[in-house]
């Protein structure tokens, strides 16, 4: 595990790492256009909305390096695969360029490799070929070791760009176990993204530790003025230590 501490990371860097989560199925249009425009003045990676407000947000972020992305199949994962790939392109037609799509969770746990290799593969070569990317959601609160290792398999075999914990609707979201073992699973080329439970700094820094390259978070704002304390804090600190000869 890396040892990784506030005085070696920038704002940029801790800040890139975070996918602005607006997924909660009661959000007005008038808050998804304000978290679009939080993600905006923190300059995050990226906001999630949901399939509906992927034209929203676009036109809240553009000209911002803020990307747009959606969900696929979403949060169950049980869409027929044609379904899941008209909600890629739509997505992609609308302003999304980044895609956050949910296996179909029923068929892994059946161990029908085939069937889920073949509906993750669909979707990325649809958002391959409209320049976007595939974040594969596993779910993993439904799922036990076996399945697990075998999902991230097929998703690195199927070409997605990350492999993620969670859609943060099921029981559980972000384990650091199952974070290690998504690490040591997949290859360099896949990156991991952890969503439900990463609310604080610290929990961030952890993840990131593990080997983890984005989080989905609700509490943007506190994790990023909490960093922005803390690095203020050690400057202060280096100041008066210059100051006093020392």
């Amino acid at each position: 595990m890396k040892e990784i501490g506030i005085e070696t990371l920038s704002y940029t860097q801790v800040a890139k790492m975070i996918d602005h989560s607006l997924l909660r199925l009661e959000l007005t249009v008038d808050e998804v256009i304000a978290g679009c425009e939080l993600a905006r003045r923190y300059e995050v990676a990226s906001v999630c909305v949901k399939p509906c407000d992927v034209e929203i947000a676009a036109q809240a972020l553009e000209g911002s390096g803020v990307r747009v992305g959606t969900v696929v199949g979403f949060p169950h994962g049980s869409s027929a695969t044609a379904t899941k790939v008209f909600e890629a392109r739509l997505a992609m037609e609308q302003g999304a360029v980044e895609l956050d799509m949910v296996v179909n969770i029923g068929r892994l746990r059946s161990s029908r490799s085939e069937y889920v290799l073949d509906d993750i593969r669909a979707v990325v070569e649809a958002a391959h070929a409209g320049g976007s990317i595939v974040k594969v959601i596993l779910e993993n609160a439904y799922l036990n070791h076996t399945q697990k290792v075998l999902g991230y398999q097929l998703t690195e075999q199927a070409g997605a760009e990350f492999v993620k914990t969670s859609t943060g609707f099921a029981p559980s979201g972000a384990t650091l176990e199952d974070l290690q073992l998504m690490r040591e699973t997949v290859s360099p080329r896949v990156q991991i993204k952890a969503a439900g439970g990463v609310r604080t700094l610290d929990a961030l820094l952890e993840v990131m530790r593990i080997g983890t390259t984005r989080v989905g978070a609700t509490a943007t704002q506190a994790i990023l003025e909490d960093f922005k304390t803390r690095k203020a804090g050690q400057a202060s600190e280096a100041q008066a230590e210059l100051s006093s000869g020392y």
